[in-house]
């Protein structure tokens, strides 16, 4: 593959990131950015950055589907932040099912014997990492 790509765990409040290594093997937390979706604040003066640093070649952005597949107003939310990153950076955006990530990242912090408060600070950025894995294995040559 040799080209990184972004996760992203887009949120109302936060927006968790990951990266790929260049092989496309491995998916590993870098931040979590505080936005505010509701009032247009998306992130993207830091989001930039980012792209500027790791120069991926796409982005991951996990999609919030119900447990039936079907797609309601977080998946939505999440299509139109993806329709925004893709015209301000001309990055393409692809999407992974994100069904349950955060729960299991969660799960992960407290078997790590995360604190509750310190979880808050990661559990973001560790969804991104999840999205991005699932995508990355499931996108395997």
């Amino acid at each position: 593959m040799f080209a990184r790509l972004l996760g992203l765990d887009v949120g109302m409040k936060t927006v968790g990131i990951a990266v790929s290594d260049l092989l496309g093997v491995t998916a590993q937390p870098v931040e979590t950015i505080k936005v505010d979706t509701e009032n247009g604040e998306l992130g993207f003066s830091r989001l930039e950055e980012l792209i500027k640093e790791y120069k991926p070649a796409k982005i991951i952005l996990g999609l919030p589907k119900h447990m039936n597949g079907d797609e309601g107003i977080r998946a939505e939310a999440s299509r139109d932040y993806g329709s925004k990153v893709n015209e301000t950076f001309g990055i393409i955006v692809d999407y992974q099912d994100e069904r349950l990530t955060t729960a299991q990242a969660e799960k992960v912090l407290i078997a790590g014997g995360v604190h509750r408060k310190d979880r808050k600070k990661s559990i973001d950025k560790l969804a991104a990492v999840l999205i991005l894995q699932s995508y990355l294995d499931s996108h395997q040559y």
